[in-house]
């Protein structure tokens, strides 16, 4: 279960693979991320997470965490000194963590780049809020800026969680099947091929018989050419890349 902390503390320096949350809503987590395979390898310990409460290095008697923005318009913008106590806080146990901020106007989210962080001692994310964080802190702790589609959300909270799926079922024992990994949609570049089961009929529709043949020679070239149809038709940009 992930640790909610509501006053800024020393953090315990996790031996597996640690993912770190700065959030104004704590409860959230684990949330989708304790449930199935990625539940399992949390209650395991092959990843820790942590949601850290942001307003616990709020100012003033409301803990403040945000202000109006500069040069005027509507909302309210994340405070740069708040969350940089915040950062720095997590990074004082985890200096080698990697600190992320979801925001839409972040480079995409990519298989490699999940493969990457994968590969890493783990994460640290900024979930905001509001209007967004103040450009300062974003320069000044030099967040990565990663954004998990072309659209707006309420806040960085499910992107997060998203990111962290994304990555911790490529964690060694986490999925088990080293290969099923191999043949996903993104790895080398392709969506997935079509998927079959029984029953070998279903409403008037066959599984194809290279599938039944048992050529695996065949298999893999027809795997290949629909990856390949698939992709051309739906993200010629993959194909592109």
């Amino acid at each position: 279960m992930p640790e909610s902390t509501d006053h800024p503390e020393p953090l315990p320096v996790a031996p597996a693979w640690a993912a770190h949350v700065l959030t104004l809503f704590p409860e959230m987590f684990p949330g989708p991320l304790g449930v199935s395979l990625v539940g399992t390898a949390l209650h395991e310990g092959r990843w820790s997470l942590a949601a850290h409460q942001i307003r616990a290095h709020g100012l003033g008697r409301h803990r403040t965490v945000d202000d109006s923005p500069a040069g005027g318009g509507a909302g309210m913008v994340m405070r740069a000194d708040v969350i940089a106590a915040a950062i720095d806080q997590v990074r004082a146990a985890a200096p080698s963590l990697p600190a992320i901020y979801l925001t839409p106007r972040g480079a995409p989210l990519t298989q490699p780049r999940a493969r990457q962080l994968a590969d890493g001692p783990g994460v640290i994310l900024l979930a905001g809020r509001f209007e967004g964080v103040d450009q300062r802190v974003i320069d000044g702790r030099a967040l990565e800026e990663i954004s998990i589609g072309d659209y707006v959300l309420s806040g960085g909270e499910l992107p997060a969680m998203v990111l962290l799926d994304a990555c911790v079922r490529l964690l060694p024992g986490v999925l088990g099947a080293a290969d099923s990994l191999q043949e996903e949609s993104f790895e080398g570049g392709l969506l997935e091929y079509p998927q079959y089961t029984r029953p070998r009929e279903w409403e008037g529709h066959a599984i194809p018989d290279v599938l039944l043949g048992g050529d695996h020679k065949r298999i893999a070239a027809w795997r290949r050419a629909e990856a390949e149809a698939i992709t051309a038709a739906r993200r010629p940009d993959l194909r592109r890349r």
